[in-house]
């Protein structure tokens, strides 16, 4: 399936199939495309938590307001920011630097600005959430595409998923996606705003106040 295809045919899923278990090599291979997104300064600042597990599952359910599709879904798919993305975006230019494909001074002044730019937890946690969003988009298109069906969720209390998934606080879940297989009673694709209605060009004045 082709990118536009996917992106056309993706709905948001809230009936999964309870008894089919995804294979291990395809969580693993869903995760492996989602970090081909874009990060900020690439320091790839997210984290990823599959759970799949029944009792990982009913915990993460607890905490994300009892949403039954959690459960059933084959995997549920925790996205975590890392407040602290400053040694793992260092981590990531030095791979480049060690294929002799970047100079010192670039390298020097890249690491610099993600030590400005990420310093305090509150530019952190603005960014979880924007690298989460572009993974998370990645990782359903890549669902879509291998014959599975996906949802996102914002609706959980990120304090009692970390609490309920053992996750250190200086990771803090921006958002879940779930993957699994479909049962019938999925509503169809939604319908989109008309194009006029949500695009302006060169600048926004034509939009209402």
């Amino acid at each position: 399936m082709d990118t536009i295809a996917a992106i056309k045919q993706r709905i948001s899923a809230n009936n999964f199939d309870p008894s089919f278990k995804m294979p291990e090599a395809d969580i693993v291979e869903l995760v492996n495309l989602a970090t081909e997104a874009p990060s900020s300064y690439n320091v790839q600042n997210w984290r990823f938590v599959a759970v799949s597990s029944a009792e990982a599952k009913t915990a993460l359910k607890a905490a994300s307001y009892g949403q039954q599709k959690i459960e059933d879904a084959s995997v549920a798919y925790v996205i975590l920011g890392d407040l602290k993305p400053v040694e793992g975006g260092i981590a990531a230019w030095q791979l480049l630097m060690d294929t002799g494909n970047l100079p010192q001074a670039n390298f020097d002044y890249v690491t610099g600005a993600i030590a400005s730019s990420y310093g305090n937890e509150d530019s952190s946690k603005v960014e979880a959430y924007r690298s989460a969003g572009l993974a998370g988009q990645n990782l359903m298109l890549a669902a879509e595409a291998k014959g599975y069906v996906s949802c996102p969720l914002g609706g959980f209390s990120p304090e009692q998923v970390q609490e309920a998934l053992q996750i250190p606080t200086r990771y803090w879940p921006a958002m879940i996606v779930i993957v699994g297989k479909p049962l019938p009673g999925n509503f169809p694709r939604k319908p989109r705003l008309p194009l006029d209605t949500v695009l302006a060009h060169n600048n926004g004045s034509s939009f209402p106040a």
